[in-house]
């Protein structure tokens, strides 16, 4: 019999804890946190790297990621080694995340939220993934189930609604939304997925998912923000968040 660890015990009590309400989807058009008077925080603004660090390093990689353009950008290396992923030196609870991305032909990358920094451990075990890609070359696309490894998904989990995600070449414009268990993911303007962690729903799916041997996935208050290294060209710019 496998037994439960503390932390698994304190989630499911604190999971119990909370109210229970569906998770679903809702693709209104509708901004509830325009009226925030928090300011905006730049982590990226074209020229300074300062907000940023490896995953699990004190250092920003040496090689692989650059600026180019006002632009944050991952070119694999020649050696074929990875440069790493990336992570946000800050930590953010409730928050809003705006940031533009754009892939090269059959390009994959991802945007962590809510990471766990963990030795020995990947940045997709704790970090929530909203989904980086080239829908139309890239083959993960055609993989998982209704979607949920598209552009703006909920990486291998939940699908978004409606697909608006722009080809290859073309900058696409992301905003996450996470506060308190409640996230919302917008792309391209528009609102097309919004889920709740810790309800009875949630640690089903996460039960029959590959998540489901790792307690700290999504279970975060408070994380990092990280950019993903998959090994493909993939920029990033003009990236701000702002506490909720």
């Amino acid at each position: 019999m496998k037994i439960a660890t503390p932390f698994a015990l304190a989630l499911l009590v604190f999971a119990l804890s909370q109210p229970l309400r569906q998770t679903g989807l809702d693709t209104s058009h509708a901004d509830d946190h325009d009226a925030s008077s928090a300011p905006w925080i730049t982590l990226f603004d074209g020229s300074s790297l300062d907000e940023w660090r490896g995953y699990n390093s004190p250092d920003f990689p040496d090689q692989g990621w650059v600026i180019e353009d006002d632009a944050l950008v991952l070119r694999p290396r020649a050696d074929g080694q990875a440069a790493g992923d990336i992570m946000s030196k800050r930590s953010f609870r409730d928050f809003e995340l705006s940031l533009e991305w754009l892939v090269e032909e059959g390009g994959n990358s991802g945007i962590f939220y809510h990471i766990l920094e963990q030795p020995d451990q990947a940045i997709y075990w704790s970090g929530l993934e909203m989904q980086v890609l080239d829908d139309e070359n890239h083959p993960d696309s055609f993989r998982g189930v209704d979607g949920n490894r598209q552009a703006g998904s909920l990486y291998d989990l939940l699908p978004i609604e409606p697909k608006t995600a722009r080809p290859f070449g073309e900058w696409n414009e992301v905003r996450i939304v996470s506060d308190g268990p409640f996230v919302e993911h917008w792309l391209n303007g528009t609102r097309v997925l919004r889920y709740e962690r810790w309800t009875v729903e949630w640690f089903a799916m996460l039960r029959n998912s590959k998540f489901s041997d790792h307690n700290e996935f999504g279970a975060m208050q408070q994380g990092h923000i990280g950019l993903q290294d998959h090994g493909d060209v993939v920029k990033y710019r003009n990236i701000r968040i702002r506490e909720l």
